[in-house]
């Protein structure tokens, strides 16, 4: 049986509302009732699937786990010596993920508990949801990843705004406890005035914000105590075929 999500009940999406259109995004904890969150957290933590995601020269690649561990120490420090040079003026990323294909027909709900979450958040119960927290009353489906940031990894700025994709606003389900500030690993929001606002990793918080915005995920520090892992995605106006 596919593991049932629900949104808390005694979230008001009227009230959130008003955060949202303040400031362009909103921080919602709680938003998963009963053990959403923590069965969502528990599998994510025990897969064996995940893909290095990596940016180079403005393409990206996904090293399956069998790639990266047949890499040799010297390899793998040539490769964060390029990511990281790269970072300096480009955008670039390193992070593990495990992608939900955007077909619906493709997903595994029954049996994948990251699909099911997926399937979670593009049903009605959900987009309606989001549609009164954002105000977008066009947003009509929801695309996921899961992503794991260890010591080390990070996401320079970008603003999420890609041709032909059908992006209005993302999302970011944090699924970490227990986090320090001081470990990196923060949403962070660039202002034009040069101001930036933070969100740090909490659990069982949804994070959601308007596109397009200049935003970044601060490097994880390597002494954090924890892997920072999210479910992310965006809230799209055109249903993929």
């Amino acid at each position: 049986m596919p593991f049932r999500f629900q949104i808390n009940t005694s979230l008001d999406p009227a009230k959130l509302s008003q955060q949202f259109v303040d400031r362009g995004y909103i921080s919602i904890p709680g938003f998963l009732a009963g053990e959403g969150a923590r069965a969502l957290k528990t599998a994510l933590a025990q897969r064996s699937d995940w893909h290095w995601a990596i940016s180079a020269d403005g393409n990206v690649y996904d090293l399956p786990p069998e790639t990266r561990a047949a890499m040799t120490e010297a390899q793998c420090e040539e490769l964060d010596r390029r990511i990281y040079a790269a970072a300096r003026d480009k955008f670039q990323f390193r992070f593990s993920s495990v992608r939900v294909p955007d077909p619906v027909a493709d997903r595994q709900p029954e049996t994948d508990i990251l699909h099911a979450f997926a399937e979670f958040m593009r049903s009605e119960a959900v987009m309606a949801f989001l549609r009164i927290v954002a105000g977008r009353a066009a947003i009509r489906f929801a695309d996921a990843q899961a992503t794991a940031y260890h010591p080390g990894d990070f996401l320079t700025g970008h603003d999420d705004d890609v041709e032909g994709k059908s992006r209005e606003l993302a999302y970011v389900m944090g699924l970490t406890e227990n986090w320090r500030v001081e470990w990196g690993g923060l949403l962070l929001f660039h202002g034009s005035d040069g101001q930036v606002n933070g969100l740090v990793p909490r659990f069982n918080c949804l994070n959601m914000f308007a596109l397009p915005v200049m935003h970044s995920v601060s490097q994880v520090t390597p002494f954090a105590g924890e892997v920072r892992h999210t479910v992310t995605g965006w809230l799209r106006t055109a249903i993929p075929s």
